[in-house]
């Protein structure tokens, strides 16, 4: 509320629509109700009021009277609605009634008395103090001094909001003159401004209240909805005296300026002519992030996950991370090599996992900065994803040990839609990481876009107000302020465990890199930058003549440091030291050895014993607790199960089951997260049992398989791929000790994640030499129901398999397990609940950890021929499934095989694992029918699919002596008709083709 007077003109819209409009110079915000705050039963009549009443007191009571008109005594009862029907101000006051009146009696006097004539003066000017406070604090933002240059408005905007105070002529807004600067107003509890004072003159409120708001930090918080929150901002920022810093603190944050502005300097002098993407014009990140730090580890977390652009990445590595510096410089030498395979990727993008001691608070600190790629903000799911894990492996249930810090540009900020997904996850049960800081490094351009072009919102940051992250604005040419808000922010995220924005406000004194030429597009924005001083010799001078330092202490400091980078410089020539083991952001100590020695190429046998899946499918087909009531559908189900358990038999469902149950007994965590899972998206898993008579009440029978197993998490995501896959990536890479499995709702949306894919998934391990067993269950199939839901694109990760069609790999002994090693992922399609099965547990098994893509399937979920008996599933070896090799057409082509009589004639072998492909058992097969036509059959379409991949690694086993054929759909632009009748006649011609050999021999 920015003007509450007790004139009627300006109760009444108040009173017919008791909302209050969120005042701004943009566009409104919508509406926001006011609840009353409390209930007044028998105030004084309203004499105490007349002489003094705080306006706050009378503010709260017109919220009540508006709520409930007898929650206040009938005096100020009767004073509203005089006031709500056009009586003037100072005729809506009635005096009591005399002794022996009732209260009705006054009620329905209806004479107005005139009151004194101060009344309406006093009422009115302490409701517009209370409202001039209040307009600060929703607004003052939008005149702070934020930008470092002066020549631009953080919020794209010039205007002045009118109930913002910049003039004495101002104060007619509120009703007030200049006469009335030297009054003095009892100080609402809204506000700290007072400190232990309970009243201010109007002239001091206006100084305070510009001090807290409109300096070098802009405040945002009257937008959330919870009072005890925005009273611990205000008073953070609104009490006196709060900005105090010690001679220490001071000292500290110069050298660490140092550090940062040298360290860059440093870097120009060396390689002037290499990109590098300094952190000139917002040097104080550095101090920035070391201060959220510190203060965070002060609170306890010891374990800090984050995730960063490319700019200033270098910078954070040197002086935040605290990597050394020579494998940092050795970079930029292109003489030196590798010492192992891996540095696929530019310098920039690397990660960096550190334990040290923080010697502000001489505790234990762990920092990974997350490798990525340059799609920006495709980082942080990743990073909220592992920082999730980590907390789940250790226990921290709040979030009070492990924590993220995750850093963006403005513009990316701004406009990449990743950034809303990631903040969509942050206070759902299952994702939620109790609270991420996030700092903005705001260069006011993007590369070369202005952002007057780059978004239609005030901020940058706005996207956080969806979420109620308070965002704290700062001027980053202030390392004072800077130091404030991050430690404002750090205790944020302490007390409430909720994500914080921190938006340093800065520039860029180069171009988007060290070569670019910005004046090309901003000529007037680098005419200033040019003039500007950096900002650690502005602050050098601030210290000096504060007598906090002297010139040679100062000089002595940046002294120092160079000669640190100096003698880093000659280490770093040294070709000994470039190893990838120096920038890896996830270590797996211990996993890739076995008593001190390197694994072996070899995998245990994937299968399980009889009783074990007995055991398992008993309790996949009951409900282990007590009262519980489940859908009577669901027991159908669960007695089918039971029954399959009985004819030693399971479905695609069951099978996966007993696959998870069997890795929990082992003390393997399962994690199972995506759009509808804990059912299934075609109904058929149901991990999660719903009670039916009590909300919320759920029982998950597989964490009830045995004593002491590992837990099973299955959780149902937001409707967002990019994102949720991006976390669930992050929370495999914590540890290897886990099967972390994201499922498509169907398999065609998982290209809305495609940056995930192409990015992390796919070359994670070239780039970063960074192993992941993310598995992504993507549910495929020709079926008529449309595009949209027919095609996980299996081509796409054909295409991406980074295996060689024309070469025939050496047969050795451990070839199986070594096939799998070599390839940058495994993609494979089953058809048999148990080959589904035995590909699940060898994703564990197996000494190493590959991403899984596995297409799985629609109709065969209730098929009747889709079962596996327990005796496919007792034994196996992961090259035993290549012998089993079966494909989503199979059971359509057996059938019409028999049914043409053709069964001598035909011979049907099977390809379901295709990177990594078989090649030697294909060889194997194909030298069985010497005189046979080689027929590809597939249900997609002649350009999607798996052709395009198989026939040249076919052709090469047999020497390409005979061609490879193809039957099946006609080459289309989308991968499925959603007619029924379109997509039978299909299926006809695609059977009718596969057995007719005459139409092959043609061809030829």
């Amino acid at each position: 509320m920015h003007r509450l007077r007790t004139c009627a003109a300006r109760l009444r819209p108040l009173a017919a629509s008791r909302t209050v409009q969120n005042y701004s110079h943009k566009q409104p915000a919508a509406p926001r109700t006011f609840q009353p705050i409390r209930c007044f039963t028998a105030p004084v009549a309203a004499e105490p009021f007349l002489s003094g009443t705080s306006s706050n007191y009378v503010e709260e009571m017109y919220f009540a009277w508006l709520e409930n008109p007898k929650s206040v005594h009938k005096s100020w009862d009767v004073f509203f609605r005089n006031a709500n029907a056009g009586a003037p101000p100072g005729m809506a006051y009635q005096s009591p009634p005399p002794l022996g009146m009732s209260l009705s009696g006054l009620a329905s006097a209806q004479s107005l008395v005139s009151a004194q004539p101060n009344v309406e003066k006093l009422v009115e000017d302490h409701l517009a103090v209370q409202s001039l406070i209040r307009a600060y604090q929703i607004r003052g933002h939008h005149v702070a001094q934020l930008d470092p240059l002066g020549i631009m408005d953080a919020d794209l905007d010039s205007f002045v909001p009118a109930d913002i105070i910049t003039s004495s002529d101002k104060l007619g807004f509120y009703g007030l003159d200049e006469s009335d600067l030297d009054k003095v107003f009892r100080l609402p509890t809204t506000t700290f401004i007072g400190g232990s004072e309970s009243a201010l003159p109007l002239r001091e409120i206006i100084r305070r209240l510009e001090m807290a708001y409109c300096q070098h930090i802009g405040v945002e918080f009257m937008f959330i909805n919870d009072l005890e929150q925005c009273q611990w901002i205000r008073e953070k920022f609104e009490k006196p005296g709060v900005m105090q810093f010690t001679l220490d603190e001071k000292r500290t944050l110069l050298a660490r300026m140092v550090r940062a502005t040298r360290f860059e300097e440093f870097l120009q002098r060396k390689w002037s002519s290499e990109k590098r993407f300094g952190l000139e014009g917002c040097e104080s990140l550095i101090p920035a992030l070391k201060t959220i730090i510190d203060r965070s580890s002060a609170n306890g977390v010891d374990n800090v996950i984050m995730g960063m652009p490319h700019r200033g990445r270098l910078n954070v590595l040197a002086n935040v991370i605290r990597k050394e510096l020579e494998q940092i410089f050795c970079q930029f030498d292109s003489k030196l090599e590798a010492a192992d395979e891996g540095s696929g990727d530019v310098k920039y993008h690397l990660g960096m996992y550190h334990r040290r001691i923080n010697r502000v608070t001489e505790r234990d600190i762990t920092l990974s900065l997350m490798a990525n790629p340059s799609h920006l903000e495709a980082v942080d799911p990743v990073v909220q994803g592992k920082t999730k894990a980590e907390q789940f492996y250790c226990g921290d249930t709040d979030g009070k040990k492990v924590m993220s810090i995750l850093l963006h540009g403005d513009a990316a900020f701004a406009g990449q839609g990743i950034v809303y997904e990631t903040f969509h996850l942050s206070d759902l049960p299952s994702y939620t990481t109790h609270g991420t800081v996030h700092v903005v490094v705001n260069n006011q351009i993007g590369f070369t876009t202005d952002p007057r072009m780059a978004r239609s919102s005030p901020y940058p940051t706005d996207v956080a107000r969806v979420v109620n992250a308070p965002i704290f604005h700062v001027n980053a040419d202030d390392p004072e302020a800077v130091m404030y808000v991050c430690n404002v922010a750090a205790e944020w995220r302490a007390t409430f465990h909720k994500d914080v924005v921190v938006d340093l406000v800065g520039y860029r004194r180069n171009g988007h890199n060290e070569m670019d030429e910005p004046m090309f597009t901003q000529p007037l924005m680098y005419k200033q930058i040019k003039k500007q001083k950096p900002v650690l010799q502005k602050y050098a001078e601030r210290l000096t003549s504060e007598g906090a330092v002297t010139q040679q202490e100062y000089e002595e400091e940046i002294s120092k440091y160079d000669k640190i980078c100096e003698e880093a410089y000659e280490r770093s020539k040294d070709e000994k030291i470039m190893h990838i083991k120096h920038w890896l952001d996830s270590p797996w100590p211990g996993f890739f050895t076995l008593d001190g020695q390197p694994k072996s190429m070899s995998c245990p046998h994937t299968g399980l014993s009889e009783e074990d899946l007995t055991h398992i499918g008993e309790v996949a087909s009951s409900v282990p607790v007590e009262d519980f009531t489940v859908h009577g559908g669901l027991k159908r189900i669960l007695k089918s199960r039971a029954d399959m358990i009985k004819s030693r038999t399971v479905d695609w469902a069951l099978g996966e089951y007993m696959a998870f149950g069997s890795l929990l007994k082992e003390g393997i965590n399962v994690r199972l997260s995506g759009q509808d899972v804990e059912r299934g998206t075609f109904s058929h898993r149901h991990h999660v049992l719903h009670d039916q008579n009590v909300d919320k009440r759920t029982c998950i029978p597989m964490n009830h398989l045995w004593p002491n197993q590992a837990p099973y998490t299955v959780c149902n995501s937001s409707l967002s791929e990019y994102g949720v896959l991006g976390f669930e990536l992050g929370f495999a890479m914590a540890s290897p000790n886990a099967l972390v499995l994201w499922e498509a709702q169907f398999g065609d949306f998982n290209n809305t994640a495609q940056g995930i894919i192409d990015q992390f998934i796919s070359p994670g391990q070239a780039k970063w030499v960074r192993q992941n067993g993310i598995v992504l269950l993507l549910p495929h199939g020709m079926e008529g129901m449309g595009p949209e839901h027919s095609s996980a694109r299996p081509e796409r990760f054909l295409q991406m398999c980074n295996d060689d069609s024309d070469m025939f790999p050496k047969i050795t002994d451990d070839f199986a397990v070594r096939q799998l090693y070599d390839c940058n992922w495994i993609v494979v399609n089953c058809s048999t609940p148990a080959n589904y099965f035995h590909v699940l547990r060898r994703q564990i098994l197996q000494p190493f950890r590959k991403p899984l893509i596995i297409f799985t399937p629609k109709s065969l979920l209730r098929h009747p021929e889709a079962k596996s008996s327990f005796n496919d599933m007792n034994s196996g070896e992961p090259h035993d499934l290549h012998h089993r090799q079966q494909g989503c057409e199979d059971y359509e082509l057996n059938r019409e095989r028999t049914a043409r009589g053709m069964e001598a004639d035909v011979a049907i072998a099977r390809i379901e694992v295709f990177c990594a492909c078989c090649l030697h058992l294909v060889k194997a097969e194909v030298e069985r029918f010497p005189n046979a036509e080689l027929v590809w059959c597939q249900e997609e379409h002649k350009n999607q699919g798996y052709y395009d991949y198989v026939k040249p690694r076919i052709r090469t086993t047999i020497n390409r002596e005979r061609p490879v054929w193809y039957a099946g759909r006609d080459p289309a632009a989308a991968p499925a008709t959603g007619n029924k009748h379109t997509h039978l006649q299909e299926l006809k011609r695609f059977l009718d083709t596969t057995f007719n050999m005459e139409a092959f021999k043609g061809l030829s």
